[in-house]
């Protein structure tokens, strides 16, 4: 849940860069998209990842309370 690391941000720009229109992509997060900007940190590459996940994506957005507070935190 830290914020990307330079290594990090090339990867992962690298991954949507090919895939881009190209081949399909799943990502899960628990975090809004409306703070990925700050989780990936460099404010250019911070634009350009969600413009190619997003341009022809289905989104999927879940809300409620945490499975793990609905069983009480245990197994």
């Amino acid at each position: 849940m830290a914020p990307l690391t330079e290594t990090e941000r090339r990867d992962f720009w690298e991954i949507c860069e090919d895939r881009c229109q190209t081949r399909s992509m799943i990502l899960t997060s628990q975090l809004p998209v409306a703070r990925w900007h700050e989780q990936i940190g460099d404010p250019t590459v911070a634009d350009g990842i969600p413009d190619r996940l997003v341009h022809n994506a289905h989104r999927i957005e879940m809300k409620g309370d945490s499975m793990r507070k609905k069983r009480g935190g245990g197994a």
